[in-house]
């Protein structure tokens, strides 16, 4: 299936949003809930699996949903047709604060591998497979970087990264050992295994993990300093436990939230 090329503009600093102009019969897709607005030419239209494989009968459809629920997404992808005689624009919106970042897979040799929620939105055409790590070790220990997105065609595009994204250029031979979470994405001539971090004293204590991704090169990869998982696990152990509003700062807080000081000016008797 032919690629449309799209152009676009990223807007804003720490929560953006792409915003992609359709020339007339264009399209792009989008990931499930990702959409911001579009102008009313815009015509929407749920597809099964990726919307890559609309002319190839029912197993190419069934095939490429297939794909997106082994990464964890959803089985249906909505496509957005410019039906208008004029251009038209329709946006996309990342889902936490972060960067788009805007991947033209023909500069990239028509594949890129990413973490299977980091996908945001790609021309029309581009086709959403899954890559799973081919060494065994990686699957029972590598957690987020087990089963990953590949994107493939020779489009635009666009996937999103949390906090500051840092892109390093690794040559042959080259390795980096990075957190499993922080890794966005890389080219397929990178080798990513799983490295046990050594020190059971490190792995317990050091708040760092019992595994490390060993990337080496050659290729380019792509790195997030705030993983989703990262960050939901904070905000997670700060909020309140058993229910009740929580005052920060406070040495009241603790006990406010629940405790002997909550019973006593909550007027319980009981």
């Amino acid at each position: 299936m032919a690629m449309d090329v799209i152009d676009y503009e990223i807007r804003g600093a720490e929560m953006q949003f792409v915003e992609v102009e359709l020339d007339p019969g264009e399209a792009a897709i989008g990931e499930a809930g990702s959409m911001m607005f579009m102008d009313a030419g815009i015509g929407m239209d749920t597809v099964f699996g990726d919307g890559s494989a609309q002319q190839g009968g029912f197993f190419g459809k069934l095939l490429g949903a297939g794909k997106r629920l082994v990464t964890g997404e959803s089985l249906f992808t909505t496509v957005y047709s410019n039906n208008a005689s004029t251009k038209q624009r329709v946006a996309f919106a990342a889902p936490y604060p972060g960067k788009i970042l805007p991947m033209d897979l023909r500069q990239l040799g028509g594949t890129l591998i990413c973490q299977k929620d980091a996908f945001l939105c790609a021309a029309r055409g581009v086709s959403l497979g899954i890559a799973l790590q081919q060494k065994l070790s990686t699957g029972f220990f590598g957690g987020e970087g087990f089963i990953m997105q590949k994107l493939d065609g020779d489009g635009l595009a666009f996937v999103h990264a949390g906090g500051t994204v840092v892109k390093r250029e690794l040559a042959a031979g080259q390795t980096l050992l990075v957190d499993t979470g922080c890794v966005v994405a890389y080219t397929p001539g990178v080798n990513f295994e799983i490295q046990f971090v050594g020190k059971i004293k490190t792995a317990l204590f050091g708040g760092e993990g019992l595994f490390f991704a060993r990337m080496t090169g050659p290729g380019t990869i792509w790195l997030q300093s705030l993983p989703f998982s990262r960050l939901a696990s904070r905000v997670f152990a700060a909020a309140p436990q058993r229910g009740g509003a929580r005052e920060e700062g406070s040495v009241l807080g603790g006990f406010a939230g629940g405790g002997l000081l909550g019973s006593v000016l909550g007027g319980d008797d009981e």
